[in-house]
């Protein structure tokens, strides 16, 4: 595996992470000026858009180990690469979480208990949803999310606008999934604040890797079911597959 992608990839995570959590965590509900629900689910499209034209290139812009199962599921990722790329997705979501919570705990009000963008069911769904609709919405807003990817990426699809696409369709999903889980379809996204609240973060983290593992992979299938080619050369963000 190019070490150049895997580097990519934690860079590209670290800044998924840092700035997406931390718009939740130090800009949501910052004294009249916080920018809420639509601006933190904004922030999280944004930094896809961003580092999709900066790092697209490079690695593919995944950041994030449910889309990289979910393109190998849709034929247009080498199995052989996930274990490096999702080690590197976790290191930069990790990374990125520190960051944020060294800049974050400056703050006279910080408090970790208030969740630090963690992902969460039952009492800690924002909006204290079950462990069933937590699950369900995970998986289907991630399986979405992979096929907009698998489709925006595609040979046939427009030029050059995939990133704008899946930067999009990242935003929607925060906006329906934010009130649910806090939104991960991210397990890495999920991993990084995770480590630093503990306790019941930690214990319900294994929803934030099963259930967005399984839509990417559900969204990357469904894809290359539907489409007439759906291995055409790609455009965009996602390099084509070697070939063997």
């Amino acid at each position: 595996m190019d070490i150049h992608k895997c580097a990519a990839e934690t860079i590209g995570t670290f800044w998924l992470t840092f700035a997406g959590c931390g718009s939740a965590v130090i800009a949501a509900a910052f004294p009249q000026v916080g920018i809420g629900l639509v601006g933190v689910s904004l922030a999280f499209g944004l930094t896809v858009v961003t580092m999709a034209y900066a790092l697209g290139h490079v690695s593919g812009c995944h950041l994030n180990p449910a889309v990289t199962v979910g393109l190998a599921a849709g034929g247009r990722f080498p199995t052989r690469d996930i274990v490096p790329y999702v080690i590197s997705q976790v290191i930069g979501a990790v990374i990125g979480a520190a960051v944020l919570y060294a800049i974050a705990n400056g703050a006279p009000e910080f408090d970790l208990a208030k969740g630090f963008a963690s992902n969460g069911y039952g009492e800690h769904s924002p909006g204290h949803y079950g462990l069933v609709s937590c699950l369900v919405a995970e998986v289907v807003l991630t399986m979405m999310f992979l096929f907009v990817i698998m489709g925006a990426t595609h040979g046939k699809a427009p030029v050059g606008f995939a990133p704008l696409a899946i930067g999009l369709c990242l935003t929607l999903v925060h906006l329906v999934g934010i009130p649910v889980t806090n939104l991960s379809v991210n397990p890495a996204r999920s991993t990084g604040p995770a480590l630093f609240v503990g306790g019941w973060a930690i214990a319900q983290l294994w929803l934030f890797w099963v259930a967005p593992l399984l839509g990417g992979a559900l969204g990357g299938i469904l894809y290359r079911w539907l489409s007439e080619q759906p291995s055409a050369p790609v455009t965009g963000l996602v390099p084509p597959r070697p070939a063997e």
